[in-house]
């Protein structure tokens, strides 16, 4: 009887490691090329800041470091080449929408000890062989923490740049397995 529960059990861990996950692009076969178009920033400057409320913030320049680090993840991906947007069968265009700073504790005397940065794109998918639209979404996030105490402490420039890394590669995920 042991050695049928064994054999269920190694052909149970068979089959579920052959279903499911794929390191593949699942991108139809004439989809080979990407342009990624520079975002544009449509922040609004005039907001003010509160640090008990959380607050949204114009970063200038901030707009190219997403465009920066989602191509760098296209390129590192590998399943799309980088190209001239007249070479490519893709087009990604998008808008910075928002760069938004968060508390999330409080030390007794209610002053801020972390804070998650949310950065949010508008973005379209354009499949220029055949001329269609294959996606778009309005409000996509990518976002980190950072603590301004403690062992792990640190700061709001590492949080924007890990914030700017989870939205690529949220980008190039989407982009390549269409979900």
């Amino acid at each position: 009887m042991k050695r049928y529960a064994n054999l269920t059990v190694l052909l149970s861990v068979l089959f579920i490691a052959g279903c499911g996950y794929t390191t593949g692009s699942l991108l139809p076969s004439h989809l080979k090329t990407i342009y990624v178009e520079d975002f544009k920033n449509k922040i609004d400057v005039s907001t003010e800041p509160s640090d008990k409320e959380g607050y949204r913030i114009y970063r200038a320049g901030l707009e190219n470091e997403v465009t920066s680090k989602i191509i760098d993840l296209f390129i590192q991906d590998g399943h799309l080449q980088i190209v001239d947007d007249y070479q490519a069968n893709l087009v990604l265009t998008g808008e910075l929408l928002d760069y938004y700073k968060q508390p999330l504790r409080y030390d007794k005397f209610d002053n801020v000890e972390e804070y998650r940065i949310i950065v949010t794109v508008s973005m379209v998918l354009r499949d220029i062989v055949k001329d269609r639209i294959m996606w778009k979404e309005d409000e996509f996030i990518g976002y980190d923490t950072f603590r301004l105490t403690g062992g792990f402490a640190s700061s709001e420039d590492e949080a924007r740049a890990g914030a700017i890394k989870d939205l690529a590669e949220k980008v190039v995920e989407k982009v390549v397995e269409g979900w």
